[in-house]
C-alpha cells in the first residue's frame, strides 16, 4: 500500500519563498511547529508530514498572491479544509506553504429559484445546510463527517445520500480555481447544462488539489421533502443483506440512503451510542417524498427484507428517532475505535457493483478474520461502496504487516471484480499503488494533464501519481 514518502526539496526556494510571505501575510503566516503538524495531520494511520508554513487566505486574491510567489520560486503549495481526509492528503511530503481555506467561509449568494447556490470553499456541509433551511432547501451530500465543501469537491466526495442524489461530480454545476500560476479561472456558468468546451468542472473535482486550488463553488439544492421516514432491520448473513439492497434497487424503490452495519459495527454502536439494537448484521434506510409515499416505500422494503429473511423490521416517520439511529451511523468511526483503545484504526474503502457486493463484503470479512484482525463494516452499499477498519497496535510489526498486507488484498479484489479500489476516500498517498491497476493507460493521460497545467509539480506533490 502507498506510504508517506519524503520527496525531494527545494530548501532556497522554500526560504526565499517564506521570507516573502511572511512580510506579506503577518499575523496570518505560521510557521510554529504545533500548526504545522496539525495541518500535516491524517486521521489514519499514515504519517504526518508537516509543511513548513501555514497561512491563513481570507480571498481569492490572496491565495493567488500566494500562489504565484510559490510558482515564483517553485515551492509546492497545499490546500486545507477541515483535516478529515483519509489518504493523507494534505501531507506535504517536499515541505512547502500549506494554505489554510477555513477563513473562506462565507455563503455567497442562495439563488432559491435557481435551486442553486455559491459558496467559499471553507463553508461546512452542516453550516451550509444550517443557512438553507429557511428557505426550504439542504444540500444533499453527507460524507458523514462536517468536512469543508472546498475539500469535499476536491476529494469528489458522497456519503449516505448518494445513492439518490448521486456525489460531488453530480452537485457542483461551476468553480473559481486558481491555477498553479496563480491565474484564476471560473470553469463554467450557473446553467444546469453546457455543451461549451471541456468539462473542466469535472476534470477539478476530484483532481484532489492536484491541478489547482478551489476558491469557490457553484451547488446544486434540493428542496428539503415534505416527509422523510426511516427503517431498520437484522439479518443473520451479510449475503441475505446484500441481497435486500439488490433487489430495493432493481425494484426501484427511490431509497435516499441504505447503510449495512455488520453485527461487529453495531456491537460498537451499541456500546458508544447507548442503543439497544440486536447484534446482527443491519440495514438502515431514509426515504424522501410525500407522507404517502415514504410510507409506501419503507412496507416494499419490509417486504422485501421479509422474503431474504430479515427480522425486526421497523419504520418511523419521527424525527427524533431517525436523528438518533443516523447519529449512531456518523458516530461510527469513533464507536469502533472504542473497541479496542490505543489502537489506530486503518479506514479503506472499496466500492463494487453491486451484483458482487455480497461476495466481496463476505470474503473482506473471512479474510480479516483469517489473518486475526479485528475489523468493522460499514457501507453506503446502496451504490456498491463499504469500509473496513481494521483496528491495529501500531507497535506490534506483525500486525501492521497484516493490515498493510489486508488493505491491498482487498484493493485488489475489488478490481478483479470489476469495482474501484476507492469509492470516496480518494487515491491521496495511500491508494497510489493501486490506480495503475484499475485504470492501466488512462493514468498517464492524467500525468499528461497535470504536467500541462503544472509543469513545475508544485500542486500538492505525492499524490495520485
Amino acid at each position: 500500500m502507498g506510504l508517506a514518502v519524503d520527496l525531494p526539496r527545494n530548501e532556497e526556494g522554500i526560504a526565499a519563498a517564506l521570507g516573502v510571505l511572511k512580510q506579506q501575510f503577518g499575523e496570518a503566516f505560521h510557521t510554529g511547529q504545533s500548526m504545522r503538524e496539525q495541518h500535516g495531520h491524517t486521521t489514519t494511520w499514515i504519517k504526518t508530514q508537516a509543511p513548513d508554513a501555514v497561512i491563513f487566505a481570507k480571498s481569492t486574491q490572496e491565495v493567488s498572491d500566494i500562489v504565484k510567489t510559490c510558482a515564483t520560486h517553485k515551492v509546492p503549495v497545499i490546500a486545507y479544509g477541515t483535516g478529515t481526509s483519509l489518504e493523507g492528503h494534505v501531507n506535504a511530503p517536499a515541505g512547502g506553504v500549506c494554505i489554510d481555506l477555513t477563513e473562506m467561509n462565507k455563503v455567497v449568494a442562495v439563488n432559491a429559484e435557481d435551486l442553486d447556490c455559491v459558496v467559499q470553499p471553507g463553508v461546512t456541509r452542516e453550516q451550509l445546510n444550517l443557512e438553507l433551511r429557511d428557505q426550504g432547501l439542504f444540500f444533499p451530500i453527507d460524507p458523514g463527517a462536517n468536512a469543508s465543501l472546498g475539500g469535499m469537491a476536491s476529494t469528489r466526495a458522497s456519503g449516505t445520500n448518494a445513492v439518490r442524489y448521486g456525489t460531488m461530480k453530480d452537485n457542483i454545476l461551476s468553480l473559481e480555481v486558481v491555477l498553479p500560476s496563480g491565474e484564476v479561472i471560473r470553469t463554467a456558468s450557473r446553467a444546469k447544462k453546457s455543451s461549451a468546451g471541456y468539462d473542466l468542472t469535472r476534470l477539478m473535482v476530484g483532481s484532489e488539489g492536484t491541478l489547482g486550488i478551489i476558491t469557490e463553488i457553484t451547488l446544486k439544492l434540493q428542496g428539503i421533502p415534505e416527509a422523510m421516514s426511516s427503517a431498520r432491520c437484522s439479518f443473520e448473513t451479510i449475503d441475505a443483506a446484500c441481497q435486500a439492497v439488490m433487489m430495493t434497487i432493481q425494484y426501484g424503490i427511490p431509497v435516499a440512503r441504505i447503510e449495512l452495519l455488520d453485527s461487529l459495527a453495531v456491537k460498537a454502536a451499541n456500546d458508544y451510542s447507548k442503543l439497544d439494537l440486536p447484534e446482527q448484521h443491519l440495514l438502515l434506510l431514509e426515504f424522501h417524498g410525500s407522507e404517502t409515499g415514504v410510507a409506501e416505500q419503507a412496507e416494499m422494503f419490509g417486504h422485501i427484507a421479509e422474503e431474504v429473511g430479515g427480522t425486526g423490521f421497523e419504520w418511523t416517520q419521527k424525527a427524533e428517532d431517525r436523528s438518533k439511529l443516523w447519529q449512531a451511523r456518523h458516530d461510527m468511526y469513533w464507536a469502533a475505535l472504542a473497541l479496542r483503545p490505543g489502537a489506530k484504526g486503518i479506514s479503506t474503502d472499496v466500492c463494487v457493483p453491486i451484483s458482487r457486493l455480497a461476495e466481496c463484503v463476505t470474503a473482506a470479512k473471512e479474510k480479516a478474520d483469517e489473518l486475526g484482525l479485528i475489523s468493522t463494516v460499514v457501507g453506503h452499499v446502496g451504490d456498491g461502496n463499504f469500509h473496513m477498519l481494521p483496528l491495529v497496535d501500531m507497535d506490534n510489526p506483525d500486525e501492521v504487516a497484516a493490515a498493510q498486507g489486508y488493505v491491498s488484498w482487498l484493493n485488489d479484489v475489488a478490481i478483479e471484480m470489476g469495482g474501484t479500489c476507492t469509492g470516496e476516500h480518494g487515491i491521496g498517498q495511500g491508494k497510489k499503488p493501486y490506480l495503475r491497476k484499475e485504470l492501466g493507460g488512462a493514468v498517464d493521460v492524467m500525468a499528461a494533464i497535470k504536467a500541462a497545467i503544472d509543469p513545475d509539480g508544485i500542486m500538492n506533490p505525492g499524490k495520485i501519481f
